[in-house]
């Protein structure tokens, strides 16, 4: 069976909102879209870039699938935009019938259907879509996440971990990577449920 990774851009509050920019997802009055933009260097980019190269096929939910889909074809002579156009591509979607963009399959019930696709591919990468990643983490199906942690908090917007989070343990499975902005690249892989701390006797042993 292959991994199913997450790539997220994340603050230190653990908001994904809207990293793009300003009409990327206004949703609940969110006032701080296009927040990545001042963190980005030639490192960020090259180290996304090495990622994106791993994978073997792309999922997404239905609001990134959306912009993906209405952007990248149009740019199929970047590194980026031909990768995503070559691999299979699922969408998490209840609604659309018939998704425009070539070699796309629509799923309908995550946790259902994600295990038979993790059987056919190496390394799946679910890009953005955090509505799409919190329903993979409840149903277990996350073997890593690639997060992407910035040096900012907002105190609103949508969150990776929020009310209803399954609890689980992770581990750093690679060493994280500091970028010259402040950006953090951290690696971690599933481990299991959390173990908590063990009480102490009175002796303090």
């Amino acid at each position: 069976m292959g991994i199913l990774a997450v790539d997220l851009f994340i603050t230190l509050d653990g908001v994904y909102q809207a990293p793009g920019g300003p009409e990327e997802d206004p949703s609940g009055s969110f006032e701080f879209g296009g927040w990545q933009a001042p963190y980005l260097d030639e490192q960020t980019g090259q180290v996304i870039g090495a990622g994106i190269d791993r994978l073997d096929a792309l999922m997404l939910g239905r609001r990134t699938y959306d912009i993906f889909a209405d952007y990248w074809p149009r740019h199929t002579d970047t590194q980026v935009g031909a990768k995503f156009d070559a691999v299979p591509k699922f969408v998490a979607s209840n609604t659309l019938t018939d998704p425009g963009w070539a070699g796309t399959t629509v799923v309908t019930d995550v946790a259902a259907e994600v295990p038979a696709i993790k059987e056919r591919f190496r390394e799946i990468h679910v890009v953005g879509s955090g509505a799409l990643a919190r329903s993979l983490l409840a149903a277990d199906l996350v073997d890593r996440l690639n997060l992407y942690l910035y040096p900012i908090a907002f105190g609103s917007g949508k969150r990776l971990f929020d009310e209803g989070t399954v609890p689980a343990a992770f581990t750093l499975a690679e060493p994280p990577i500091a970028f010259p902005k402040g950006a953090v690249a951290l690696v971690y892989e599933r481990a299991g449920t959390p173990v908590t701390g063990i009480d102490m006797d009175p002796e303090g042993r």
